[in-house]
């Protein structure tokens, strides 16, 4: 049964300073507010720390290095998975609070919780299985050792829109490999990560070891962890332009990095495919996370013969969404994280509107307090509109057809961007041709959610680079080590 806490309990629990070092300390900068977006209204004062306090984050990171890497891989194992345990028992509070600062109806915001503590426990289980290989040269005169090792200290800047499942995709994977970790949230909302560390507390991680810095001056933070010869890697989820601009400051000292950017999803519908699943596939695929996730549908690329039916099936589906604050009874659709954001939504659907863009449902700014943006379809968009060129990151779902399979491919691919894609087919042979020639780092067959803490999550091109989850998730935070040494039968 769910149980929410009161509000205000809530944020009573939620700690609002900075982590270093085990203790939890003030910030040397005035306090910055986090705002609920549904009212625009206050919810708490937090620390806001100076360049010199993520200095001294990065100082205990570097001193705790060494004696965390010592730590056996069933010690970290097991305190990944009390760290599971417990965030699972405070599902309720995870749920709440994410609803509070990000806006997300509470039912998202529940499967968020499953989904983000999943890391968890997966890279928990990974730990234990970091594995190298021994062997003899072909030569024949020596032999080898091929050994993995904790690359070092990391900074890990997390995003606004998955406070939860963002902070745990990258802890888990640094801290089961052996590394210690400087970590940086959204200012937006930094919450769920303050409670998130409060866990790994309370189930024992040595001082140290996680280090959590909140800053409104988010360049002075990133230069004075980047600009450090300690540091040896940044994992980074946020927009292309602001990972382009951490990776010309990573190439200076050579770090490891992994980047996880901005998308442009198409989600490619044949006229062979099961409408109502593609219906589905769309709802899910575009309004989850109130289409704030750079996994978002942004493109609907539908085959002319069913284009009309298929807005009409999906314009039925949004115009019945509740809109209003996450914690309300049978919301869909809840505020955006600003009114910045608002503001953009609005610009992109008011230009498709200019360009000729059939409005099947929503079109506007939702009316009253907090930042809402009515869930929008737009059917026969202009290939030109920015909405189809640009990241939309809001409830917007535009439409725009083709006749033939190379041109959907055409259509799919004309981005700079390569995340995520979506195809709804029941022809097997057109559905393996599309694994070939999307160019994307993830697809959806007939599916419109599909993340998983078992599967590798990343992007080609502008998209970014690495892999988060799955067994590749924990090789990004090791060393691959060759030592040789004579062939034994040799020495006589």
């Amino acid at each position: 049964m769910t149980t929410y806490p009161t509000e205000a309990d809530l944020l009573a629990k939620v700690p609002t300073q900075l982590y270093i070092n085990g203790e939890w300390v003030d910030g040397e900068n005035d306090p910055f507010v986090v705002f609920d977006p549904a009212n625009g209204e206050e919810l708490v004062k937090i620390a806001n720390a100076t360049p010199a306090q993520a200095t001294a984050a990065l100082d205990a990171a570097d001193e705790a290095k060494e004696a965390w890497a010592r730590t056996s891989p069933r010690y970290r194992s097991d305190l990944l998975r009390r760290a599971f345990d417990r965030v699972i028992e405070m599902r309720d509070e995870f749920a709440l609070l994410m609803t509070l600062e990000m806006g997300k109806p509470l039912a998202e915001s529940q499967g968020e919780v499953t989904y983000g503590a999943e890391f968890l426990r997966w890279f928990s289980e990974q730990a234990p299985r970091v594995f190298g290989r021994y062997g003899q040269i072909p030569e024949g005169t020596a032999r080898m050792i091929v050994s993995k090792h904790p690359v070092g200290p990391c900074f890990l800047i997390t995003p606004w829109n998955f406070p939860l499942a963002m902070a745990t995709r990258k802890i888990g994977p640094a801290l089961a490999a052996g590394n210690t970790v400087i970590v940086k949230p959204a200012s937006l909302t930094p919450l769920t990560t303050l409670l998130l560390v409060k866990v790994f507390e309370e189930v024992g991680v040595p001082k140290g070891v996680i280090n959590v810095i909140t800053s409104r001056d988010t360049a002075g933070i990133s230069n004075a962890i980047m600009g450090d010869d300690r540091l040896r890697k940044v994992s980074f989820t946020g927009s292309t332009p602001v990972g382009i601009g951490l990776m010309k400051q990573a190439a200076e000292k050579v770090l490891r990095t992994s980047m996880e950017l901005g998308g442009n999803a198409p989600f490619v519908v044949f006229e062979d495919a099961d409408l109502d699943k593609a219906v589905d596939g769309a709802i899910a695929a575009k309004f989850r996370n109130i289409g704030q996730a750079c996994t978002a549908a942004n493109r609907m690329i539908v085959q002319k013969s069913i284009a009309d039916e298929f807005a009409k099936r999906v314009g039925e589906r949004v115009a019945a969404f509740k809109m209003g604050r996450g914690t309300e009874e049978g919301v869909t659709i809840g505020p955006l994280v600003e009114q910045k954001a608002v503001n953009k939504v609005d610009e992109l659907v008011q230009d498709a509107i200019a360009k000729g863009a059939e409005v099947i449902t929503g079109g506007k700014k939702g009316e009253g307090a907090g930042f809402f943006y009515e869930a929008t379809v737009l059917h026969n968009v202009d290939l030109e509109s920015l909405v189809v060129k640009e990241e939309i990151f809001g409830p917007v779902l535009p439409i725009v057809t083709f006749e033939t399979e190379d041109e959907a491919v055409a259509l799919a691919n004309g981005s700079e961007y390569g995340l995520m894609s979506y195809v709804f087919t029941e022809n097997f042979s057109r559905a393996q041709r599309m694994m070939d020639r999307i160019e994307a780092g993830m697809m959806g067959l007939n599916v419109g959610v599909l993340s998983n803490a078992a599967a590798p999550f990343g992007g080609v091109k502008m998209s970014g680079m690495g892999k988060e989850g799955s067994f590749e998730g924990i090789e990004e935070y090791l060393n691959t080590k060759y030592t040789a040494f004579p062939e034994p039968h040799n020495d006589k």
